[in-house]
């Protein structure tokens, strides 16, 4: 008994001195943006695996895939999950959160953050480098040029934003677009299982149809009305931050209505071969 007691004290101490390092270091405001990225990497590796590892228990298709469409496979998987994860977290701040609200009068919205919103963020910049380094060592094979450009942009964009603590709200409105992306994984998953004439497939065609609409067009035309709405506080911002805030949003929303027009395309082509 003395002996338990005497290592439960002694794990004891450790868990308090642990709990003080992660307090003071880990989670600390200086320090967070470069946990949460570090995190974010981690998290990206992890579901990586997890998705070859459930993927080749439980799915028969998989094993009959390449080396490079396995990869494929798993790499749609750990988006899928980013997607997920960024969306269920920009749309709290952007529609239920307080940090952001007109209401909320301390300081202008622009340079509004919490450790919450900087850890977001920082995830989010985690992906991005892992993926954007898996696109480019392994290029074209997971994307061509404008998966470059998206990626890279949008590193830069989410790493100002996270490491300045300027423009976070309007970050996370152009990061709901994430939304859209497990329906365009689930669509190659399915075209990659053989079961691209399936209802399924048709059904998800439909629903990235009107996601892409409300996430990827119609969300950016609000993004840049909120930005004329408070022009006042926008000039406020660093010279880099107010360039970000118009070009990065400019860009995507460009290469969103050049997809959007390629998926009307094959929606029709779809609806036409059914008929």
């Amino acid at each position: 008994m003395a002996v338990s007691k005497k290592t439960a004290l002694a794990f004891k101490s450790y868990q308090n001195h642990a709990q003080v390092l992660v307090k003071t270091y880990l989670l600390a405001d200086a320090f967070m943006p470069y946990t949460s990225v570090l995190g974010g990497i981690f998290a990206t590796k992890m579901v990586y695996d997890l998705t070859q590892l459930i993927s080749t228990f439980y799915f028969r298709t998989y094993a009959g895939l390449t080396k490079i469409q396995r990869i494929e496979w798993n790499n749609r998987g750990m988006s899928s999950i980013h997607a997920i994860f960024i969306t269920a977290m920009s749309l709290y701040f952007v529609f239920w959160s307080d940090l952001y609200s007109d209401q909320y009068t301390v300081g202008p919205v622009t340079f509004r953050s919490s450790p919450l919103s900087t850890f977001a963020l920082g995830v989010s910049v985690g992906y991005f480098l892992s993926d954007l380094g898996m696109i480019i060592w392994l290029y074209p094979s997971l994307g061509g040029l404008e998966y470059v450009v998206h990626h890279t942009l949008s590193a830069i964009a989410v790493g100002y934003a996270m490491f300045t603590g300027e423009g976070q709200l309007y970050t996370f409105m152009v990061l709901i677009s994430e939304l859209t992306t497990p329906e365009i994984n689930l669509r190659w998953y399915l075209d990659t299982a053989g079961l691209k004439k399936s209802s399924a497939y048709l059904i998800n065609g439909v629903v990235i149809f009107f996601a892409w609409m409300v996430a990827r067009i119609l969300l950016f035309v609000y993004m840049f009305y909120h930005v004329y709405l408070h022009y006042h506080q926008v000039i406020e911002m660093h010279p880099i931050g107010f360039l970000l805030v118009f070009t990065v949003p400019s860009v995507l929303g460009a290469m969103n209505l050049m997809w959007f027009g390629k998926i009307i395309k094959g929606m029709m082509k779809t609806l036409a071969k059914r008929q």
